[in-house]
């Protein structure tokens, strides 16, 4: 297995190596907002800067890092953030801002109680490429009242394997919590997890068993690194264990949810370990036997709203207390889709043309549907299409490309009080276009005849 992906130090303009492995600059990646260096003492390097994004009338903008993947490949996407103060002393505390991923919207970046414990905070998600490109996006909302800023971006390539479960043609996985049972040390991450998922330590107020041998586990699809089966959360007889896991209460929704066992007694011991499990008292699954081998069950769609209890009992045939070693839980976000790739491109090619596009467009173009492009609206329902374009008096330069004329749903343009030159291409494929300003540009040249064509057209 081989690390594949990018770690992107955001704000930094260089390359840093750490644990042996390199951190890029951002700059290939985005083209807008500002690289601000942290005054804090003892940051890692991946928190010492910041890439800060402009909040302008409290307009909902998206500010977007793109990067090549491979088509149908699943990523892990990983967000870290550490204010530190840098919107001023008229802003103490951090901003709270959206974060996107293509056309879907992940999660609202909330920060504000990590950084008064003076702690960095961080967001997983598991989402499969839908293109060679994906972007993921820093957005303000309503809520945001300074600045939007982030501190590090991580897209890592994941094994075939992990969590195929999921439908990812329709769905993503946000990552709610993920702990080592029994490990009450450091975050277990790469090298020990291949995949760099992030393992955080979780003792309760019972038995942990510990094992100077790790136990040959083998089998499991989601390959969980095997520092996890170092220890364990069990009970001392054969009574029921009781966790109060994930350590937070669930707003009401759909989760997936992962739990790995390993029996870790010495291989001279007889019997067996056989265990029933439930969640919030509904049966989970019964008679699970756990060897050293190590078993894993999961669901894919199950609902949990508020504090959750996971109990784990042994069955009648077993003569080993209940134990569990790790769990994952995630929330299933539905895709929010994607703009008609036709669109896109002819709309990418467009901004190459001006020499001063508006800031936000990257990302998806219509999606999410409070985050469509400046000068962008979009129409609705399973093909989403670019209906209109309305760029007037936005102190754009350069030309207008000819792949405007790509944008076959368009009704309206209006690109007036501009500094546009060149030519106006052709439009006669534009059937649907009812309105075009073009005035007072510099563009030369003749008034192209084909407008003739554009039965449609109604004002000029």
């Amino acid at each position: 297995i081989v690390f594949v992906g990018y770690l992107i130090d955001c704000g930094a303009t260089s390359k840093t190596a750490i644990d042996d492995r390199e951190w890029l600059p951002d700059e290939d990646f985005i083209s807008t907002g500002s690289s601000k260096n942290l005054t804090v003492p003892r940051l890692i390097p991946t928190f010492s800067t910041v890439r800060s994004f402009p909040l302008q009338n409290n307009l909902r903008r998206k500010f977007c890092y793109t990067a090549r993947v491979y088509k149908g490949a699943r990523y892990l996407i990983r967000t870290a953030y550490y204010y530190g103060g840098v919107n001023g002393v008229n802003f103490p505390s951090p901003p709270v801002f959206d974060q996107i991923v293509d056309g879907t919207f992940w999660s609202v970046v909330n920060t504000t109680e990590d950084y008064r414990k003076g702690s960095t905070s961080s967001y997983e998600a598991v989402f499969e490429a839908k293109g060679t490109t994906m972007s993921v996006c820093i957005a303000s909302n309503t809520y945001t009242e300074s600045d939007p800023f982030i501190s590090s971006l991580e897209m890592l390539l994941l094994g075939d394997s992990l969590y195929n479960t999921t439908n990812f043609d329709s769905y993503a996985l946000s990552l709610v919590a993920r702990h080592s049972f029994g490990h009450n040390r450091s975050l277990i991450s790469y090298p020990d997890d291949l995949f760099d998922r992030y393992w955080e330590p979780y003792a309760e107020n019972v038995s942990v068993i510990a094992s100077n041998n790790t136990p040959s586990v083998s089998g499991f699809w989601n390959i969980p690194p095997s520092k996890i089966f170092e220890s364990a959360l069990s009970t001392d007889q054969l009574e029921p264990l009781e966790l109060r896991w994930p350590p937070l209460s669930l707003p009401n929704s759909t989760y997936y949810i992962a739990l790995y066992f390993a029996d870790n007694r010495d291989s001279m011991l007889s019997g067996s370990r056989v265990l029933h499990i439930h969640i919030n008292e509904v049966r989970y699954i019964s008679n699970l036997e756990v060897t050293s081998a190590g078993a894993a069950v999961f669901a894919t769609r199950w609902p949990l709203e508020g504090q959750t209890k996971i109990t784990l009992s042994s069955a009648a045939n077993s003569n080993a207390s209940p134990l569990i070693n790790a769990g994952e839980i995630f929330d299933i976000l539905r895709l929010g889709g994607r703009t008609h790739t036709r669109d896109v491109i002819a709309l990418n090619a467009m901004k190459s043309s001006l020499r001063n596009p508006p800031l936000d467009w990257n990302g998806d173009p219509c999606l999410p549907l409070n985050y469509t492009w400046t000068g962008i609206t979009c129409s609705e329902g399973e093909r989403i299409r670019v209906v209109t374009l309305n760029l007037t008096s936005m102190g754009l330069s350069g030309s207008l490309s000819s792949s405007i004329a790509n944008l076959t749903a368009l009704t309206g343009i209006w690109l007036g009080n501009n500094s546009l030159s060149g030519t106006i291409p052709n439009l006669s494929s534009l059937r649907l276009l009812e309105v075009l300003h073009l005035e007072d540009n510099q563009f030369n040249g003749d008034i192209p005849s084909s407008l003739g064509e554009v039965r449609s057209l109604r004002e000029l």
